[in-house]
This record gives C-alpha cells, structure tokens and sequence, in this order.
C-alpha cells in the first residue's frame, strides 16, 4: 500500500518539485520546491531503491570508529547517517551536495553533521582531510568524471580508502529495461535515453578505464545485489515520467503520460504481485581503492 507520505511525496514530484541531480538543473525553482522534491526523494526513492546500498557502501569502505569521512553527492543523507551509525560520536561525517533543498533536508534528518553545497569536481576541503570518501549513485552524473575523481582522491589522508557505487547495465535491471523500451517505443529516443542516464557506468570494463584513465591503479570493482520496492507500477513509472524526465530536459504532454502509463500495467505487470505492489531485482558495482597503492 502507499502510505500517506507517499502520496504526499509523489504529490510533490507530480507537481514538478523534482530535485537537483549532478549536471542537471531545474528550471529556476524555489527554495522550498527543492525542499519539498528533496522531501519526496527521501520518501519515495530513499527506501525503494537507495536505502539499502547504504550498508553495503560503509560495509566497503572498512569504517572504524573516529575516522572523518566524506559523502559526496550526499543527497538526503543516507548513506551518511549509516556511516555515522559506525564511525561513532569521536568521528567527522561531511555530506556535500549541489542541491540546497537536498541538503536542507539532510540537516533536518541528521543535524549534527556537517552539510555543505558544492560541487565533486571542486571539493572546499584541504588535501588530506578525509579517512574515507564515498559517493553512491553520483558518478555518472558529475560534468567531469575524472576530476571528481581526481578531486576524492586528494582530500583523502595517505591511508585513506575511497568507495563508489554505481548502477549495473540496463540490460542486467530486466525491470527497467521494459520501462525504457516502453518509454522509447511510445514517446522516442531523447525520453528513453534519459532514463538510460544512471545505467551508462553500468560496464565494468569501462568503469575500470575510467578509473585507470584517471590515475587510479588496483580499483577494486564488486558487484552487488538488491531488491527494488514500488507501492504500484503507476507510483514508478509516473514518478519516472512527471519527476525524473523533466530533470532530464524531457517534457511530455499530459495524454501521452497517462497513455504510458496505461501501457505500464501490461508491460511491467510480470514486476507486480497480486496485492499491486512492484519488486524487481536490482545490481550495483561498488569500486574500492586504497590511497596508498596510487601514483
């Protein structure tokens, strides 16, 4: 069932509200659309698909007590929050993001740490200042890949540990893949390759090129599994179509969204179980790499 946050959160992406992500921004929205966008990504997208990997994220980046640590691309703060769960009350966690209603959230959420604005590809902190970066689910979206890149690496102490976390291919989400097919099939190429934008790492050979591109030698690079959870089929894709297009550049007309979406009910109803509710396997490759075995 869709809980009453929910409905409201998807009322707020419905509305346009949608966050800022990486390269792309809206169209000069308000300070509190942002806020309420970023108050609808953390309801509906949080524990649908990004809540889990924050375990998985820490788990990789061999967190110990006290350590200062940074999340870039921090979003609302989940990946954050767990990391202060496990570097305890003597540790520094840092949140940077581009988008301010993103992280006024997150310091409503989590107010003793530390959320700053900015930018992967010019990070505000000194060389050395970090025993651990991470970022989830920000990489393929940064303007400049390898300076973001670049950028982690020097904040992180000599010892320090970096862990990134990207979507697998599109053609191993068979869930997603069906919802691009729709979207490519019904409303054209521009539509359906934005909704291809957060798979495009999804290789691991040309992740690991890019990080040797980039200087980074020995990336460790692991594939991971998890479940995705949708109150409905219309819940997913309509927050794809009004929320995650618009992000994109994408606009599309009112009668074409609810024709697509009538579609969905067939396309993607092998993802729905009886009661309505949509799950679907899920894939991310997470990238590990010691400081200390760098150029």
């Amino acid at each position: 069932m869709t809980s009453a946050w929910q409905r409201t959160a998807l009322r707020a992406l419905l509305l346009g509200q949608v966050p800022q992500t990486g390269g792309y921004a809206m169209s000069a929205p308000t300070l509190q659309a942002q806020i309420d966008a970023a108050y609808a990504y953390e309801a509906l997208f949080v524990p649908a698909l990004f809540g889990q990997w924050a375990a998985k994220v820490a788990d990789a980046a061999q967190l110990k007590s006290g350590q200062r640590v940074l999340d870039v691309a921090s979003g609302t703060g989940i990946l954050a929050r767990e990391i202060a769960s496990r570097t305890g009350s003597l540790g520094r966690v840092v949140g940077i993001d581009p988008s301010p209603g993103m992280n006024a959230v997150a310091r409503k959420l989590a107010p003793a740490l530390e959320w700053r604005e900015g930018a992967a590809e010019s990070l505000p902190f000194p060389d050395g200042s970090f025993d651990a970066v991470v970022s989830q689910f920000g990489l393929m979206f940064f303007t400049d890949r390898r300076q973001a890149l670049r950028e982690m690496l020097r904040v992180l102490t000599p010892e320090g540990r970096l862990v990134i976390a990207v979507w697998d291919s599109l053609e191993n989400m068979p869930a997603y893949a069906s919802e691009v097919a729709l979207v490519e099939r019904m409303a054209g190429q521009q539509a359906a390759d934005a909704l291809r934008a957060p798979f495009v790492l999804g290789d691991r050979k040309e992740l690991a090129t890019l990080f040797s591109e980039t200087g980074v030698a020995s990336a460790q690079v692991t594939t991971h599994r998890g479940t995705a959870r949708f109150p409905s089929i219309r819940t997913m894709v309509e927050a794809d179509l009004r929320g995650w297009l618009p992000v994109m550049g994408v606009i599309l007309g009112e009668d074409q969204i609810e024709h697509m979406l009538q579609e969905a009910r067939s396309a993607l109803g092998s993802f729905a179980a009886a009661n309505g509710e949509v799950a679907f396997d899920l894939s991310a490759h997470l990238v590990a790499v010691e400081k200390r075995w760098q150029s």
